[in-house]
């Protein structure tokens, strides 16, 4: 039985918790007291529980992040009322900062913040050796460096951990996304983002990384997530893992990165057009075209490089353009989101997320609560529910403009049938008044049926905007078809003749991608 037994709760059983990996690599001679535990957030507490204790551990290492915080919560208390000798340990971006105020940290004897792939292992040593330290709250120490520099000592600190890959299993490999990283922090002060107060920017030794991912290659990895923050900020490095994976390029390899939408220098975009299509997605923060918005959240932005840099990757490559924008910040109001997405759609990306803000605990964005009257729900996520410039009802139209943009356009079924829309003169508002129109109908936002969605936007291009009816037809039939579905909707077989389909016929446009698997990642910003 282990004495040490380190767990998390997943958003989903698709993802593997890379921070446990990290602590189990970094526990030294004591990884063969420990073990992993994973589950995901639709297990119930109880199940989990009986899980670790079966183990009869000495202690237990829970990751707490922004999407299990109240699942752990209650594993927490459990664990704690059935066997109070086990030692509890907690560790996590979710309470990190603000522990006064955290619920959670009173189950807790220790809390680790920051970065613990250190600190648990020198707590685990004594604790197992019989020495209980004095502190429950235990900032994340760093390795004893000759550099008396703090910034200089947070730059080695990748340079000595020992990395986690050797920790994915078989099993991962084969049905779970894959997380590396070849740097950590971010240069940026964004006052929205957890990664404003994680600096400097500290990269791992590059040799050791590139021989880990050939590893990972040699095992049968095909897809990497790579979770850096600013993936293009060392040109050096990102030419050099570019360079690397390109040199070993195989049918189904994918690799998805984080990039600076104004950073693209010439030598990197060289490295990205070698790269054939569907290889590479770039997920690209813009977050907002505001500039005086963009100022008050302390976020430095130069748009004209990043509109330039997006129209190349979008007309010289392959690359799968993910980009980003949030609902909700300060000074935004929603005519101005409208603006900036009209401008941000007109560049064409793949996929805009339209995101709503969060109050992430430890950010400095609440110096604006009360300039800007921001009211955030209490209870993780912890979204924005209104602010000054956006009302609470207004904000809730934002939230199912959201949520209908990935069931239409982000899904990549209705492609040709957006088109109206599109080619609007503000598509913002042609979308906003289309979403309200369904939402008005159905009342919901979730479980709706794909030939469900084409029949109302068939009704409201043919009904509202008064398109023809064949060529509105023709047009979603197209779309319906690239689904792989093979039933004929009986309201496009009223209008147009439709053609039987040969049953189990699956067109190749239908087959899930990697990018839409790499959607679904868990972030903490």
């Amino acid at each position: 039985m282990p004495d040490i037994v380190l767990t998390t709760l997943n958003a989903k059983y698709i993802h593997a918790s890379f921070g446990l990996r990290y602590l189990m690599a970094n526990l030294g001679p004591l990884q063969s007291r420990a073990r992993i535990l994973e589950f995901d957030i639709n297990q119930r507490a109880t199940d989990i529980l009986e899980i670790i204790l079966q183990q009869n551990p000495r202690i237990v290492g829970i990751g707490v992040y922004i999407w299990n915080a109240a699942q752990s919560l209650e594993l927490a208390a459990d664990l704690k009322r059935i066997r109070p000798d086990i030692i509890l340990v907690l560790g996590g971006p979710e309470i990190s900062y603000e522990t006064d105020q955290q619920t959670i940290t009173g189950f807790a004897d220790f809390v680790i913040t920051g970065e613990a792939d250190i600190a648990f292992a020198e707590l685990c040593r004594k604790l197992l050796a019989g020495s209980r330290p004095l502190m429950k709250i235990i900032p994340a120490s760093l390795p004893e460096f000759e550099i008396k520099n703090i910034a200089d000592q947070q730059a080695q600190v990748l340079q000595v951990l020992q990395l986690p890959y050797d920790l994915y299993s078989d099993t991962d490999i084969a049905h779970r996304l894959i997380y590396v990283e070849a740097s950590r922090g971010c240069p940026f002060k964004c006052e929205f983002c957890l990664s404003s107060l994680d600096v400097p920017v500290r990269n791992a030794p590059t040799v050791a990384f590139l021989q880990q991912m050939q590893t990972l290659l040699d095992r049968g990895v095909k897809h990497f997530k790579f979770v850096d923050r600013t993936f293009n900020l060392n040109l050096n490095i990102s030419r050099a893992i570019l360079d690397f994976f390109f040199e070993r390029y195989f049918q189904g390899l994918f690799l998805h990165f984080e990039m600076i939408p104004d950073r693209l220098p010439e030598a990197l975009r060289s490295s990205i057009e070698r790269f054939p299509p569907g290889v590479l997605q770039f997920e690209v923060g813009i977050q907002t075209f505001n500039p005086d918005v963009s100022a008050l959240i302390s976020r430095r932005q130069d748009y004209d490089k990043l509109e330039d840099n997006l129209r190349f990757l979008r007309e010289k490559t392959g690359v799968h353009i993910h980009t980003d924008l949030i609902v909700g910040l300060p000074g935004e109001d929603i005519e101005s989101f409208g603006k900036g997405f009209n401008q941000l759609l007109a560049m064409n990306p793949h996929e805009i997320q339209v995101g709503i803000l969060k109050r992430l605990r430890g950010t400095p964005i609440i110096r604006h609560d009360a300039d800007w009257q921001m009211i955030y729900s209490p209870y993780s996520p912890y979204e924005i529910l209104q602010t000054r410039l956006i009302g609470f009802s207004d904000m809730q139209r934002m939230r199912r403009f959201s949520r209908y943009w990935d069931l239409y356009a982000n899904s990549g079924n209705f492609t040709a049938s957006l088109q109206p829309f599109r080619q609007a003169r503000s598509p913002f508002d042609m979308f906003l008044g289309f979403f309200d129109w369904v939402y008005e109908k159905l009342g919901r936002n979730h479980g709706i049926a794909l030939q469900n969605l084409a029949e109302h936007l068939f009704v409201y291009l043919t009904m509202v905007l008064q398109r023809d009816k064949i060529e509105t037809a023709k047009m979603i039939w197209q779309d319906y078809q690239k689904s792989g579905r093979t039933d004929r909707p009986e309201f496009l077989a009223k209008v147009i003749d439709l053609p039987m389909l040969p049953r189990g016929r699956t067109p190749a446009s239908a087959a899930k991608s990697p990018r839409r698997q790499s959607r679904h990642i868990e972030k903490t910003d």
